[in-house]
């Protein structure tokens, strides 16, 4: 009878001592996909665990004045049981700031219709000020941005360009791909950016990224959408702020798809196929045609080169053929890892910059101009030009 008695005692412990550590926050929360009516936050916990999102209005009432609304990371209906969370809240209003809380609760067992839960480790609105954000808004009279790319995990890029470029001040952040070598491992993805990310401005300021093609490669890089454009239908879109419209281009891979170093596992012509597609309904909205500036944003230029790659060949001749007809007042490009700028020709009938792997791009609009520098690591401004909105 003893015997019975503590197996059965060491079944009920069985689910604690698996899960001897204490849940507890890794990495976020970080924002992404943030719109004039929806926001996607994101984060990651030690143990698996069902997660949530409190959300309040920013009215200066105190967080806990009331049973704040629950939105659950869900899937088909059903609480996500993970270690990455995501939620998207949705029904939201434009140019409206919002505090929000996040939660994690273990999940120490389920079998069949039982569930044994743990702990709950959630970010901290007792002694600190509650987590904001603010919704995007299409009326607003001006918009700001800042690009960096081609990072590659290296230290000490990412907090000084950002500096330079006055990143509090923008409406937005742009992460234009390349950011890392190689998604070998979901640890790349924080210590090559996202914890510096997250430590700067992620929490509370938005931030856009778009895959550049070193994103593409590692064993871990089909998880890509699990931590970026979670919850969305594609990994390229567009972003209303403002006077602006914002294109995101997912440019892929740089070669053909049977090069030898894809190991027969890529097929990005069809995708930039499929994604032309779509680019098409995109110029021939009337969000897009109402929009007084035009930015296209895309790792790989299409800049007409003699010794082009097969993905310049691509864009040139899949995207540039539809953007030519959209009157495009900027695209901004990548993935040389130095500095080009071409004007507007017959081929491409819009201005490319391509910032380089050292430096970062600072714009911001006013009435009918659109100022664009690029700012160098050591703080100098290299490239300073004022754009014109084109009138239709």
């Amino acid at each position: 009878m003893k015997k019975l008695y503590f197996i059965f005692l060491l079944l009920l412990c069985l689910p604690a001592l698996t899960h001897a550590e204490r849940i507890r926050i890794l990495h976020g929360p970080y924002l992404q996909n943030v719109g004039e009516t929806e926001a996607t936050i994101v984060w990651e916990v030690n143990n698996e665990s069902v997660g949530w999102v409190e959300l309040a209005p920013d009215d200066g009432t105190n967080f806990y004045a009331s049973e704040r609304p629950k939105y659950f990371d869900t899937k088909i209906g059903i609480k996500t049981t993970s270690k990455l969370h995501a939620v998207k809240l949705t029904g939201l209003k434009p140019n409206t700031v919002y505090r929000y809380r996040i939660y994690a609760q273990e999940v120490l067992s389920h079998e069949s219709i039982r569930v044994h839960y743990g702990d709950v480790a959630a970010t901290n609105v007792y002694t600190a000020k509650p987590l904001t954000f603010k919704t995007n808004d299409a009326n607003k009279a001006e918009t700001s941005f800042v690009i960096l790319n081609d990072v590659h995990a290296r230290p000490n890029l990412i907090t000084p360009l950002l500096n330079h470029a006055g990143f509090k001040e923008k409406d937005m952040v742009i992460y234009n791909g390349d950011m890392v070598s190689e998604f070998t491992d979901r640890d790349t993805i924080f210590t090559g950016f996202m914890n510096e990310s997250i430590t700067l401005f992620a929490k509370e300021q938005p931030f856009y990224y778009i895959r550049g093609n070193h994103e593409t490669r590692g064993e871990f890089a089909t998880h890509f959408q699990d931590y970026f454009c979670p919850r969305e239908p594609n990994l390229y879109f567009t972003v209303r702020q403002g006077p602006a419209f914002f294109i995101f281009l997912d440019t892929g891979e740089d070669k053909p798809d049977n090069d030898l170093e894809y190991a027969g596992i890529t097929d990005y012509d069809r995708y930039r196929t499929q994604q032309a597609e779509w680019l098409k309904e995109v110029v021939a909205s009337e969000a897009f045609k109402q929009a007084k500036f035009k930015i296209v944003v895309a790792h790989i230029p299409p800049v007409p080169i003699k010794n082009a790659w097969h993905g310049q060949h691509e864009v040139l001749n899949k995207f540039v053929p539809i953007l030519n007809q959209a009157h495009i007042d900027l695209m901004c490009c990548a993935h040389l890892h130095r500095y080009v700028y071409e004007e507007p020709s017959e081929t491409i009938r819009f201005p490319v910059l391509v910032n380089s792997n050292n430096s970062c791009i600072s714009a911001e609009t006013e009435g009918n101009q659109l100022r664009v520098r690029v700012y160098e690591l050591d703080g100098k401004v290299s490239f300073d030009k004022t754009y014109t909105a084109q009138t239709k």
